[in-house]
């Protein structure tokens, strides 16, 4: 019997089962899908020979987090990170771009690119201990409190609508809200603010990788790790309730609220129960992957040599579109996430062909095929576009949420990015990882910090269950 059963292999399971199963413990890993990766999956999902990340595709915190620094992921995996981490078109042929260099950033933005500097420069100087309070539960004491401060005055700035003062121009806005707007949320709003100051910084420092032969080169690396460290994977398995499971000491759980209301049932107190179905999901994606003839043929040509583009126009019209979502609706001009993986990964797919990936915002449970909509987006900041595309896959936030249950509704994030949805995820506690059942831990992205591809959630789980039931402390995850 394993001494640790861990369900679902997405990349915080597999971050939990890793560290387990490197404290020397005997570690079981179920996952209900056929193939382990959750977000870290890559398909030839249009035509063979054309290799499309599933959900995640770039990876900001892949040289940030403190699991995959660790884990020295940029060892096992070849990364390639262009030196244009990302950039926002607006018309007229202009782009916003956000360089590796923050001063190279400073000189395209203009007369605001002082102003620009004035923002980050704190924050790149100070940028582990932001992303220390980024990366953890809220209620506790930061240990760089002088960091924390500086990320909690600049947030609150960009978070309100003081975001207005300190520009004066469009491309800077725009710039910051492209990233802001990865938070699905509206703007401005400070958890979406906190988020595009740190994945910004973020790309001024180690920048945005795109992991070569796709993101599931991560999720073989952590399973290949677990592996050759003792660890068994059984893909197949849907887990309905703990009684399934072997009879490990500590048991640790890669699911949203509701997989854990169904597989611990009664077991759990009547108050945490009601907490967790009390718990809030966000709105939700549709997804766009398309094949095209030729590269994307960006007015702002300098977009070529973006690895992630923000498609939403200025700050005022992104803002628009992410308030409609809010409200339930489906915007005519949606805010468009594109990544341009075979520009800088050509095995990707066949000469002369190219792979975009793309997705937008839309209210939860949608059913609506916006693959026009983003069409049109597109065509506006490339024209031509449409006659480079020689097949494309809509996959619409209830389809989203079929393939994956813990994208409730087709929130990838698993749970509501607000205030609230980052102080209660998925209860108000110290140590939300922690359930009131004894050896059971949750790790999902419903958990402290939340979504994106950083293993921390099941980190931070992994080394409470070591400390709680084995007395063991968080072992070294290098090569």
């Amino acid at each position: 019997m394993p001494d640790v059963a861990v369900v679902g292999a997405g990349p915080n399971g597999l971050a939990a089962a890793v560290t387990m199963a490197r404290a020397g413990l005997a570690v079981h890993l179920f996952e209900a899908a056929d193939s382990v990766g959750g977000g870290l999956r890559t398909a030839q999902l249009i035509e063979p020979g054309h290799f499309h990340d599933v959900c995640s595709a770039v990876h900001p915190m892949a040289l940030a987090s403190p699991f995959f620094r660790d884990f020295e992921l940029s060892r096992r995996v070849r990364l390639e990170v262009p030196e244009l981490s990302h950039g926002a078109p607006l018309d007229g042929g202009r782009a916003a771009l956000g360089y590796r260099s923050l001063e190279r950033t400073v000189d395209a933005l203009g007369r605001d690119g002082g102003a620009y500097r004035r923002l980050m420069a704190p924050l790149l100087d100070r940028l582990d201990g932001v992303a220390e309070v980024a990366l953890n539960q809220l209620l506790r004491v930061p240990r760089q409190p002088v960091a924390a401060a500086v990320f909690g005055l600049r947030a609150l700035e960009q978070g309100t609508r003081a975001w207005g003062v300190r520009f004066r121009e469009e491309l800077a806005p725009a710039l910051l809200s492209g990233v802001a707007a990865h938070a699905v949320a509206p703007l401005p709003t400070l958890p979406a603010a906190a988020a595009g100051l740190l994945l910004g910084a973020l790309g001024h420092a180690g920048g945005w990788p795109i992991p070569l032969g796709g993101s599931a080169a991560i999720a073989a690396a952590m399973v290949a790790d677990f592996e050759a460290h003792g660890g068994v994977v059984q893909t197949g398995a849907r887990i309905g309730a703990l009684t399934e499971l072997p009879p490990a000491r500590a048991t640790l759980l890669d699911v949203a609220p509701p997989a854990l209301l169904r597989i611990a049932g009664s077991r759990l107190p009547p108050r945490y129960r009601r907490a967790l179905e009390s718990f809030r999901f966000g709105n939700a994606a549709c997804k766009v992957d398309f094949i095209l003839s030729g590269p994307v043929p960006w007015a702002a040509r300098e977009l070529a040599d973006a690895g992630t583009v923000h498609v939403g126009g200025t700050r005022a019209e992104t803002a628009e579109a992410e308030h409609l979502v809010a409200a339930g609706r489906h915007p005519e001009r949606p805010y468009v996430l594109v990544s341009q993986p075979s520009r800088f990964d050509p095995g990707r797919a066949p000469a002369g062909r190219h792979i975009l990936w793309t997705y937008c915002h839309v209210p939860a449970g949608s059913t609506v095929d916006m693959g026009g909509a983003v069409m049109a987006q597109l065509e506006r900041f490339a024209p031509g576009f449409r006659e480079l595309v020689v097949g494309f896959r809509v996959t619409t936030a209830a389809q989203l949420a079929d393939y994956n249950e813990n994208y409730v509704g087709g929130d990838f994030s698993a749970g509501a990015m607000d205030l609230r949805g980052l102080l209660r995820r998925p209860v108000l506690s110290p140590v939300p990882w922690r359930t009131p059942l004894h050896g059971l831990y949750l790790c999902s992205s419903s958990t402290p910090p939340g979504p994106g591809v950083t293993g921390m959630p099941g980190f931070h789980a992994a080394k409470y269950a070591l400390k709680d039931i084995f007395g063991l402390p968080a072992p070294s995850l290098g090569l």
